[in-house]
Parts: structure tokens; sequence; C-alpha cells
């Protein structure tokens, strides 16, 4: 009897209900996909079609093999009687290797007695399936990557992480191991995994089958490389994507943002983009200005663009209950609907529905109004807020979309924002395009997602946390990634503990991909109409000027810094586009073959030639830094030269964070620190 097929280049295995098809899916990598009582559908939700490759397939007593490049995917298919069951059970197992015959990962195994599957699909009555699928853990392993958590811990091993989007967490459901490895769990439902010591376990909580993918390489970089083929490349940044982008909460009248403007060009500070946050329109789901505040916005734009500046205006994926658009999107089914309960899913500034994203209709629907009101105007970048969706009460199980239930596909919906976005702008004849989001799920990278952290804390543990999720974030295939410098909630602009984290923060943020200044400053101001009614109030002032000059000349001498980076910085964004090679890299990158770095957390490579390591201590002036062997390293602030292979206590003073150039790169940036 003939346990294997083979169908192309596939091979296929069925029994005991189950079919299982492993197949290759780009250079070096396989695609694995499962299911109950019923064949595998091909779906796309992050991976793209991959070009043919040649694959050696053998079969023999039991045990299949298929050879794709550098990975070997073992199939081991046995039949038992099960006494107990009074049948003849059939199971397949699978193991990968490396090009060297080393196990690279293993599904768990039965455990005798313990009847334990590795693939477990359990029936949903009436639906799909909860499915586990476990591995074996291996002890030595380190695993980085899974997107964005509000953690400090760069290896995730040991970690539980849900596999859900929150406001300030992204899960991007692809991780990389020491082991030589790179795992995209190609599954977008509400779920989670675990990294154990034990077992390494992917739960989805309601799904039609089994999906991942899995790549082999000799380098960190092989496999970022590999992941980018498989789930699309990054645009190519445009030169505004390379400099500061200004914001608060919020600019709430023309007449004020230009004068932001103006007051930057008067000092002669380079400003890319200025931000138009969100309620500049009358209602939520308008998606337009709101004309008292924003008499002219063609002239705004105009004017923007002779001083060299980018307007961004904010677009919520949410329509209030009042908003002009609300009955005939509700009409045409474009919206979010409850299982149960009322159909009211926020109530930020009045009770409000989602956008259904993932309907095609509703993108359209949602990019033909921004068409019009904003991109048709000059505006070329897009903030896309609250892109989780970040519900009221995050009840999962209680939404539905048109592509299923959230449970099933809910991480889906910020790739979906992004795209409607992307595509759009395309079609508009706009080449290279950038938005920034909240959220990202696998694949969101290209369409020209920019992810920033969310609404986080201002204080020094939360910015610790923002050094391993832009890192984690790269690993995961997002090279684009930027923070509320000086964190979002708080920040008296009068407190000088304040002033400090702010420094410190925009030290980080000039060596992050993209450097923006944004957050509620306190005290917020209160924002009338003409005819006496509130509007959404307004933050303190957070432009570089706002904190007192000692402040300001930091900040100042900082972004001249960031322009002299300007070379470097399109050289790594040209890297990251075609490539695949993240902006913000784990010091594990460029160094794989030193142990220490595969433990580092609060330092980075930004490209290959800049140690970064920020100070994320209150009233810390130096800091230790450790030193790749094989390299020598100039500190940028003094000049010294220091060989690699050892950690060295660096001087910061509050005007100073250690960035250390590799090889003698970049000299003309010594003394600029």
């Amino acid at each position: 009897m003939t346990v294997f097929h083979t169908v192309s280049d596939r091979l296929v295995w069925r029994g005991d209900g189950e079919t299982l098809v492993v197949e290759p899916w780009g250079r070096n990598s396989l695609r694995v996909r499962a299911t109950r009582a019923a064949d595998v559908v091909d779906t796309d939700f992050a991976l793209l079609p991959q070009p043919p490759t040649h694959v050696e397939i053998t079969t023999e007593d039991g045990v299949a093999r298929l050879t794709n490049g550098h990975i070997t995917a073992v199939l081991t298919a046995e039949e038992y009687y099960d006494a107990q069951a009074g049948y003849h059970v059939s199971r397949c197992s699978l193991t990968f290797l490396d090009r060297h015959g080393r196990t690279l990962l293993s599904e768990l195994g039965s455990g005798g007695s313990l009847k334990l599957r590795a693939r477990a699909h359990r029936a949903i009555t009436g639906g799909p399936h909860h499915l586990t699928a476990s591995f074996e853990a291996r002890p030595d392993e380190k695993l980085y990557g899974m997107g964005q958590y509000q953690q400090d811990m760069l290896n995730l091993k040991g970690c539980t992480l849900e596999l859900a989007h929150r406001n300030s967490q992204a899960s991007v459901p692809f991780v990389l191991s020491s082991a030589g490895y790179g795992f995209l769990w190609h599954n977008p439902a509400i779920g989670r995994a675990t990294f154990g010591t034990n077992r390494t376990e992917w739960v989805a909580e309601s799904t039609r089958q089994l999906d991942y993918w899995i790549t082999a390489g000799d380098t960190p970089a092989d496999i970022t490389a590999a992941y980018a083929e498989a789930t699309g490349h990054v645009p190519m940044m445009p030169e505004y994507g390379l400099g500061l982008w200004q914001s608060k909460l919020r600019y709430w009248n023309q007449e004020q943002l230009l004068a932001v403007a103006r007051e930057y060009h008067r000092r002669g500070l380079p400003l890319d983009v200025l931000v138009a946050d969100f309620f500049h329109w009358p209602k939520m789901g308008d998606f337009r200005f709101e004309y008292e505040f924003w008499p002219d916005p063609d002239a705004m734009v105009a004017e923007l663009r002779e001083l060299g500046t980018e307007l961004m205006v904010s677009v919520w994926p949410q329509v209030s209950v009042e908003s002009e658009n609300f009955r005939d999107f509700r009409r045409h089914n474009l919206l979010v609907r409850a299982e149960r309960g009322p159909d009211v899913q926020m109530s930020f500034q009045g009770p409000s529905m989602f956008l259904d994203v993932t309907n095609p209709a509703a993108r359209d629907a949602l990019w033909e109004l921004c068409r019009r009101n904003y991109h048709d105007k000059g505006i070329r970048v897009f903030w896309l807020d609250e892109a989780e969706p970040e519900y009221g009460v995050y009840d999962f199980d209680n939404y539905r979309y048109h592509q299923g239930p959230a449970l099933e596909i809910g991480n889906l919906y910020p790739q979906a924002f992004s795209r409607a976005f992307y595509e759009g702008q395309r079609a508009a004849g706009q080449e290279d395009v950038v938005n920034l989001v909240r959220c990202a799920w696998a694949g969101s990278q290209r369409y020209g997602a920019l992810v920033w952290s969310g609404d986080i804390h201002c204080d020094f543990a939360t910015m610790r946390r923002q050094i391993t999720a832009g890192v984690n974030m790269g690993i995961a295939g997002i090279p684009w990634f930027t923070t509320d410098i000086g964190g979002f909630h708080g920040g008296d602009v009068t407190d000088p503990a304040f002033h400090e984290l702010l420094i410190r923060w925009f030290q980080f943020g000039t060596f992050c991909p993209v450097m923006r200044m944004h957050g509620d400053r306190q005290p917020t101001g209160t924002v009338r109409a003409a005819d006496g009614t509130v509007r959404c109030h307004t933050g303190a002032d957070n432009e570089l000027w706002s904190f007192g000059e000692e402040v300001y000349d930091i900040l100042a001498r900082y972004l001249r810094l960031r322009e002299a980076l300007r070379p470097y910085t399109r050289r790594l964004m040209a890297e990251a586009h075609h490539h695949g090679q993240p902006v913000m890299r784990a010091m594990f990158h460029e160094f794989p073959d030193d142990p220490a770095c595969w433990d580092l957390a609060d330092q980075y490579m930004f490209g290959p030639d800049l140690l970064v390591a920020p100070v994320t201590s209150a009233g810390a002036d130096s800091r230790e830094v450790h030193l790749p062997p094989g390299a020598t390293w100039t500190d940028l602030r003094t000049g010294t030269t220091h060989q690699g292979g050892r950690r060295i206590v660096v001087p910061a003073p509050l005007e100073a964070i250690p960035v250390l150039a590799r090889d003698d790169a970049l000299a003309h940036l010594v003394g600029r620190l």
C-alpha cells in the first residue's frame, strides 16, 4: 500500500482523516499544510507565489524525504493497531533537517501511551477546528521576532505570546531560531505561541487548516532575505521618510500647523513630514477636513511643499453613527458586525463601528473618499491609526468580518488596512509609498507599512521596551519602525525629569528607521468651534523648542546629525527594499559567530556599520557596551578607537549616547555627537 503520493513537486500523505501536504516554497524553504476531512486550500494571507525550484523526493519503507536546497523534510508514516480503540491508527510525523543533516525542528512525538498529537485538530461544533501544532523544544535554542510586544526580552525562549493585536501590540508570527531556521505561522487566527523548555506550541482558536512556512539559512541575514522573498519586500522609502516627522496631539487648525512649519524653516531646522492628526474631520468616518478649522487644504499643502515638508493626515478606520457616510457604509455591509449585543465597537468621542477592510468593496469605498478629499489635494502620506483595530472590549469572538469570524482571520485586519491605501495610491500614480500604521501582520511591509509602537507611556522602562520591539519587528519582516519620541501618555513640557527622558529618547530616535516626534503632552488645551461647541482637546506644544533652550540645543544637534546620516539611511532603506534586510538590526544579525551578541537586548546595529547603545536609565552618565570581535570600533563622540571582543564603559553625558562606527565607517560623523 502506498502511503505517500507526489503531485508535481508536492508530497502528500493521507490517513486517519487527515491530509498533509509538504511542498517547496522559495529557495531553501518549504510550506506545510494539513486539514481534516478535506483537501488543503490555497490561502494567500501573507505568502506570495514563488518560482519553481529543483526538488528531490524519495520514498521508501514508510519514510519520505523532500529536499529543496538547504532544507529537507522527513515524513515518517506508521500504522498500528490501537487495542483500546479497537482499530488501526495511521500517523505521519515531520522532521526538518538542514543541509548538513542536522535537525532544525521536529514535531512532538506521541509519548507512547500519552497518545499526544503534534497536529491536534479539535472540532468546533458545526464549524472549523481549534488547532494546536506542537514541536520538540531544543533547550539551547534562542528565538527572536514575532513582532512587537511590550516587554524588554529580546530572546523569546520561555515566553508565551498572544497571537492577537492590541494598541501597542503587533503580532507578526515569524520567529528566527539560533538553530538556523525561520518559521512563519501562516495563520491569521487569534491564538497563542508558547516557546517552552519542554515544547513549542502554536495555537489557532479557529481555523480551517494547519499552514506554516519554514526556511533554512546559514546566517540570520540569509533567513530574513528568504522571508522577504516569501512575503514581499518593503517599497523603497521616499526621500521624505529619512528626516524628522513632527507631530503632537493635535494641531487643531490650519494656521497653527503652518506656523510650526514656518518656525522650523526660520530656525534652519529640516522638517520632512508634518502631521494633521485625528479630528481634523467633523465626525469620525467623514474622511475630510472640517472647513471651519481647515479652510484651504490645497494652499496648505502647497506652502508646506515649498518649505520642503510633506503633510501627513490621520485616517481612522472607524465610522461614527453620526457620520455622513455611516448609512451608506452600513447599507452596503461594509462595517464589522457584532455577533451579539449592539453593533457599537468603540465609543471614543461617540459611538462608532469599524470599517471591514477585509472586504475589497470597503477598501475601495474608503480609498475613494480619501483620494477625493486628501490625495487629490497633494497629500501623499497617511497615518493609519487604530489599525489593530482597537475594540472598546477585545472580545475577539464577538466580531465577524467579510472574510470570516475574527477568531479565524482577525489578525489580517491591519495588513488589509495598509493594503487599501497602498493599492489606492499606486493606482493614483504614486510610486514609492510609506504610510504610518499602528499595527501590522505578516506581509504588511509590502504595502508600505511604517509601524509605530502605539500609545505607550512616558518613562525609561517603556523606552527600554522599544529597543527590543524595534529589533524584533525587523526580524519579523517589518523593517520600517518608529516610536513616539518621549512616549505618548503624559510628559509635562515643564518637568526636568521629562526633559531628560525626551533627550534620551530623541537620541535613540535619531538611529531608528524613522525619526518621529509625537505625544499627548501636558498640560492639555480645550478647543471650541465658533458656535461654542467643544471639539477634541489639543495637547501642549511638542516642537524641538518647546522644552527650553538647553533641551533645544541638544535636540537640534541630533536633528542635524540625522541629516548628516541621510545618505547612509538611504542606503539602509535600499538594502531593506532590495535584499529584505532590517534597518534596525539585532547584534547577532551582523555578528552571528559571537555568542554574546545573541543575548544583547539593550544595544543594536543601525545597519551594518553603526553600533547604538541608548541610555535607558534616569541619571545615567555612562553605560557598558559590548564590542563584537573581528572589528575595530570608533566612538563617534571622541574619535577613540577600540578593538572588538570586549566590553567597555563609555561616558554618556546627557548630550550624548554611545554610538560606535565599525572599521572606520562614516568617519565624517566623528565629533558630531
